[in-house]
């Protein structure tokens, strides 16, 4: 008897955004209540802040610019650390010194999924950024997540410096832009039912289940 096809699960996001690390667990606490449903996650490149220059800036002043009330953005912080906590996820938003263009991390994961370890990839690099206050941006730390994951560290240092993929990220960005993204995460199940925001996973099995009603 041959083996049903996996539902894809296009997700749309970003490594610098807290509350997709959040929608990635939840999504995968989801999945793990529908173990009958077999999936494949896609990551789907979105930068919140292109414009961010390729060597980062700073992160405190990056984020004073974009939250001009210090303690709303305490609130949102409060938030996610309680949220994080209960998907096992222990952010440290202090440690973090950098706000780096992510097109690197994003091509990084585009070949960790031809690699077979996408997964791998995506939790490394959310944990770096978000537990250990890591330069995602820097070629070194991305090697060295490649490394983890049992890809060839000295080939995707090679392909980094040498650009490649980059324009491949960037239209998947602004294909998702024209596509109606303006907030992520953003997962699509099957092409049909969408999901946006680090939902509950209950909320996402809703979205799993009506998905597979309409005939995923």
């Amino acid at each position: 008897m041959s083996q049903p096809q996996p539902m894809l699960v296009d997700v749309v996001a970003d490594v610098v955004c807290p509350w997709c690390y959040l929608g990635w667990r939840r999504l995968k606490s989801a999945l793990a209540l529908r173990p009958d449903v077999p999936a494949q996650l896609i990551w789907r490149a979105y930068q919140l802040d292109p414009s961010i220059p390729e060597e980062g800036v700073d992160r405190k002043e990056y984020m004073a610019n974009k939250f001009k009330d210090p303690e709303r953005l305490k609130a949102v912080h409060a938030a996610l650390v309680e949220g994080g906590a209960e998907e096992g996820i222990a952010f440290d938003f202090e440690a973090i010194q950098f706000s780096p263009n992510t097109n690197a991390a994003h091509r990084l994961i585009r070949w960790g999924l031809s690699a077979g370890v996408q997964d791998q990839v995506v939790e490394a690099l959310f944990k770096a950024y978000f537990e250990q206050g890591l330069d995602i941006g820097d070629p070194m730390v991305l090697g060295d997540i490649a490394e983890a994951a049992g890809m060839e560290r000295l080939v995707v240092l090679q392909l980094l410096s040498e650009g490649a993929d980059k324009e491949a990220v960037a239209r998947e960005h602004a294909m998702a832009v024209q596509g109606g993204v303006t907030g992520v995460p953003f997962a699509i199940f099957a092409g049909k039912v969408a999901v946006v925001g680090a939902e509950t996973p209950e909320r996402i099995v809703e979205a799993i289940d009506q998905a597979l009603a309409s005939g995923a």
